[in-house]
This record gives structure tokens, sequence and C-alpha cells, in this order.
């Protein structure tokens, strides 16, 4: 997830208003997911993971066309930074029960436990990391140990990211939301001798993103592309860009934003990227969900990623936009 927060900020972009957003925005799409799974003839499990994968966001390609633009700093792209933040939370918390879900070893205790786990695991870890680890590699950068291997704290940091994912695990939750707990914290630690973080995981994200979209490549039987998939491919794309517009720029507009930009907040949150193709990878890995579902997700996060600079560079932010007191 490519959403990064920085401590002095999050007043800024975690407001009320975007959770309310958030939440409404993980709701519309994965019913709308659900459903349209179930009306083209596909079992239980695999409308449930087509809708927790519509759940999900992934707003690196709109945050760059953003900043390219000059309009990072505006009200509308800091609606979907925080709104981004919350809608990660929430889709991996529904990651977490979906396995439990599509089981049917489910109820509504068990939904509460995992629910609480998630979130226990998220504040607690969060506010581990943010005020402890995060203040400990900074400690570390002042020895001279990290002025002699400038490596040393940025390897510890992965350690600690690998060591919150293993946490999560254990607790029966996705291990990406112990790494993206981790990564949230240490976005504003502050180094002088040793290897930024964020500049070292920029060079791991090369490299295993590489790894992992081969993988998908050798995983992905493209002969499961049979014209009801096609058909079904083309209708998940437009329900996946339909249910995060009306989920998120309806509340936007509801919360007081201007039509524009509740539009552009819409469209923004509309890119499912490599979270959608997680949590596909997760289902067919489990056995959850056949090839014919596993390629038409991984498409449909493909082309929501595509679709979304294209509306932004010829549609909005033409001068047309909203400016706030």
């Amino acid at each position: 997830m490519e959403e990064r927060v920085n401590r002095n900020s999050l007043k800024d972009i975690l407001k009320a208003s975007y959770g309310v957003i958030g939440i409404i925005g993980v709701i519309v799409p994965w019913i709308g997911g659900y459903a349209i799974t179930l009306l083209f003839g596909f079992d239980l499990a695999s409308a449930i993971f087509v809708g927790t994968a519509l759940t999900a966001t992934s707003i690196a390609i709109t945050a760059n066309v953003l900043k390219e633009i000059g309009m990072l700093q505006t009200e509308a792209a800091k609606a979907i930074i925080g709104v981004a933040i919350i809608d990660d939370v929430l889709s991996l918390v529904a990651l977490s029960i979906t396995g439990d879900l599509v089981g049917g070893n489910i109820s509504a205790v068990s939904i509460g436990i995992v629910l609480a786990k998630a979130f226990g695991f998220i504040i607690i870890g969060g506010a581990i990391g943010l005020f402890g680890v995060s203040r400990l590699i900074e400690r570390m950068d002042a020895t001279d140990l990290a002025r002699k291997y400038p490596e040393f704290v940025f390897i510890f940091a992965m350690m600690i990211a690998f060591l919150y994912a293993m946490f999560a695990d254990l607790m029966g939750l996705s291990g990406i939301v112990g790494a993206f707990i981790a990564g949230v914290a240490f976005e504003g630690v502050g180094l002088r001798n040793s290897k930024d973080v964020k500049e070292g995981a920029e060079y791991l994200q090369i490299i295993f993103a590489s790894i992992f979209f081969v993988s998908l490549g050798i995983l992905a039987d493209f002969t499961a592309l049979t014209s009801e998939i096609l058909v079904f491919l083309v209708a998940l794309t437009v329900v996946a860009i339909i249910t995060k517009v009306v989920g998120c720029g309806l509340p936007a507009r509801a919360m007081g934003m201007c039509r524009e930009d509740s539009l552009i907040v819409g469209f923004g949150m509309a890119p499912r990227g490599e979270v959608a193709m997680i949590v596909a990878l997760i289902g067919l890995d489990q056995g959850l969900i056949g090839q014919g579902i596993f390629v038409a997700i991984v498409l449909m996060s493909l082309l929501t990623t595509v679709i979304t600079p294209i509306v932004y560079r010829n549609w909005f932010f033409k001068g047309a936009y909203c400016t706030y007191e």
C-alpha cells in the first residue's frame, strides 16, 4: 500500500468526515462486487472474495498525478489520502474475516472477535510503533554503530516490519495488516547518520514488486479468459469504478465538498492496484476462487489503475476546481 502518513499531519488528514466517506466507500463496493458476481452465476465464495477485492484502494497513481499537476495540497487531495488510509484499514479487516466467512466458520461472535483483534492490533501496534519503535530507531541512529554501518538501522526497521507481519499472522489476521502498521510508524522517523528507511523501502519495493507481478503472471492462466469471463471483467470494472465514485463521492458531497471535488475524490479512490491483486492471490492460494475470478480481479485492478489518471488529465484540473476558505 503506497499511501503514507506523517505523525505531524495526522490531524490534517484523519478527520471524522473522512471516516464516514471511508466506511461508505468500503460498504458500497463490497455490495457491488458481491452482487455482480452472484448475478453472473458464480458461487458464494467467489462473490465474497470479489466484494472484498473491490473494497481495496491503491492511490499511488492518483497521488502522483495530483503531485505532477501541483494539486497535492488541495482539499480534495487531502480527502483522498485520508479516506484511503481508512479504506486500507477497513479493507484489511474485511480480508481478515473473509476466509472464515467463505469457510462457513463464522458467527456474530467470531466476527466480533476478529474485529476486536484487528482493531486492537492496529491501535496497540500503531501506538507502539509511533511512540516506541520509531523513537528507538532515532536513538539507534545517533549511536556510533549507525555511523559506522549506515545500513544497520534500515535492516533493523525491516526486521521490525516483518515481525509486525508475523504477529498479525499469528493473531489470525493477514500479514499485510502488520506490514501496513509498521510502515505508518516508520514514516515519521528522522535519520541523520543512517540510510533513509523510506528510500531503502522504495528500493526493496522495486525488487519485490517485480517478483510479485511476475508471480501473478505465472499463476494466471489466461486461457481462463472465456467470453463469459471477459463480459464479467467489463462489468466488474464498471462496477468497481461506479461503486467508488458513488460510495465516496456522494458522502463527500454530503459532507460539504463541492461537486467537482466530490467527483475528484470518488474517481481518485477507484484504482484497486496491488491491494486487490493480493486479495485475489490469497483467494487462489487457499483454493477459494478459480482461475477465471483470479484473472478477472487482476485485470480489473490494472484497468482501474490506468483509467483514473486518464480521467484526471482529460476531465478534471483544467482550472475548474473548488477553493475553500
